[in-house]
């Protein structure tokens, strides 16, 4: 979605996937509902690695800068917190658009690209100002709780939307066109990326 991603120095690999989709209804339903269970799931797999990544912190290991420059866990927590709830208003005002499955010939790069993008820490990104956490969070629960009430808000959305309905909906990034399925993919993966960044 346009505008989606400037506020992340994040690579993509832009690759142009290999596989036709074969057009019969019963295939189209079939993948559709795998595509819906398939996103639904990273979307729990992440909040799983997160909690597990903060669970029993104390309010010293939650605060605790590796370095100046460096993030502690409660700041990383508060930024996917103000991350998510940007990037998901992003998507609902896109999803909010007509629809131009038109231009879903235009995208060249996978679902699987974006999340190996979004994981790959070898490669540092720049938060912008307004999404950089303050460190407020001295109990994990008190984050984890904030966390989980942000994507709860998130994943009520996602059931009533149907998977046609996410990859209709095309829009531009500074990588290339993506569609809204791949959009939400890309929100989860942020949770991953920075899950990693604590695990480290």
């Amino acid at each position: 979605m346009k505008q989606l991603i400037l506020f992340f120095v994040v690579p993509i690999l832009l690759s142009i996937p290999g596989a036709e989709v074969e057009c019969s209804a019963v295939k189209t339903e079939v993948i559709q509902t795998d595509e819906k269970k398939i996103l639904l799931n990273y979307y729990e797999e992440t909040i799983n690695d997160l909690k597990a990544g903060v669970d029993g912190l104390s309010e010293a290991q939650l605060q605790y800068k590796p370095s100046g420059e460096q993030w502690s866990v409660s700041q990383i927590l508060e930024h996917i917190i103000l991350t998510e709830k940007m990037l998901f208003g992003m998507m609902k005002e896109e999803m909010a658009k007509q629809p131009n499955p038109e231009r879903r010939a235009e995208i060249r790069f996978s679902d699987e690209d974006i999340i190996k993008g979004m994981t790959d820490r070898s490669q540092k990104a720049k938060a912008s100002e307004e999404l950089e956490g303050n460190g407020a969070y001295i109990s994990f629960e008190e984050a984890m709780e904030d966390v989980l009430e942000q994507r709860q808000l998130v994943l009520d959305y996602l059931k009533d939307i149907s998977v046609q309905d996410l990859r209709d909906r095309v829009s531009d990034s500074p990588y290339g066109p993506m569609d809204a399925y791949q959009s939400f993919l890309f929100l989860a993966g942020h949770m991953a990326r920075h899950t990693l960044q604590i695990e480290k």
